[in-house]
């Protein structure tokens, strides 16, 4: 199924025939995307496929070596011609393994991005502000003093969760949220990317293989295969298709006769 082509002014993050290879390995092969502004698109694949390396280039810390990356209207593909600063202002990102500071405590880790980017807060709003944080992923106050040492493997992905929205993000990406989490720990963060999307209004990007994650938080869901997109739809369109590709993948079963 082609993407559907939407209004420009509802398009947050725009993928362009995206072409990226490591050496003699071509990943993407002109991978093209549309992701509207206030979604949640899931990107399913084969782990190793390159959903990871698309997250990568959303955010800049990969530069295609062909086609185009736009954020909210601004082509970041280039960096010479934008400010990364500020570009990366507008996103937070949940790495896959959390990716906390071991040296720094929870409130610490949170409070990271805002004495980074707002000198101007003083010491008091700060605190606030990771409260407020701490309160969004469901977690006590007093968990701001918890080393990463201390933390479950939930616990320390909500923490890198409380930590990406710190700047109040436009859009947040997600890398495998749920991997190596159990059944319901897995629920607890799907829940919370519900409601960051809800609470902030963010547009979501969710890199995930675990069907049950992503029929329940998209709103669409796009396919990558052999460093292509080949289908895109909502929930009901994914688990109707006719792509015996896609099928395979959601339905797990490697003979679909």
């Amino acid at each position: 199924m082609p993407n559907v082509a939407i209004s420009t002014n509802d398009v947050m993050i725009k993928l362009r025939d995206i072409r990226k290879s490591f050496g003699k390995q071509d990943v993407l092969q002109g991978v093209s995307l549309d992701i509207r502004r206030g979604e949640t698109m899931v990107i399913i694949g084969q782990s190793g496929g390159g959903k990871s390396v698309i997250l990568k280039h959303m955010i800049g810390l990969l530069q295609p070596d062909d086609g185009e990356v736009s954020i909210d209207g601004v082509t970041i593909s280039t960096p010479k011609f934008f400010d990364t600063r500020t570009i990366r202002k507008k996103m937070g990102m949940l790495f896959q393994s959390g990716a906390l500071f071991d040296s720094m405590d929870t409130g610490e880790n949170i409070a990271f991005a805002l004495r980074e980017h707002h000198s101007e807060l003083s010491e008091n709003q700060i605190q606030d502000a990771v409260t407020e944080r701490l309160k969004m992923i469901n977690l006590m106050p007093e968990f701001r003093t918890k080393m990463p040492s201390e933390l479950s493997g939930g616990m320390r992905k909500r923490v890198a969760l409380a930590r990406a929205i710190a700047l109040s993000p436009e859009v947040l990406l997600y890398d495998e949220p749920t991997t190596g989490l159990d059944p319901i720990t897995s629920d607890v963060i799907n829940d919370l990317i519900l409601d960051m999307q809800l609470k902030l209004g963010v547009t979501s990007v969710v890199v995930t293989h675990d069907m049950v994650s992503a029929f329940k938080v998209a709103d669409r869901i796009a396919m990558l295969y052999n460093g292509k997109i080949i289908e895109v739809g909502t929930v009901d369109e994914i688990k109707n298709t006719t792509d015996p590709r896609v099928k395979q993948f959601i339905t797990g079963k490697r003979d679909l006769k």
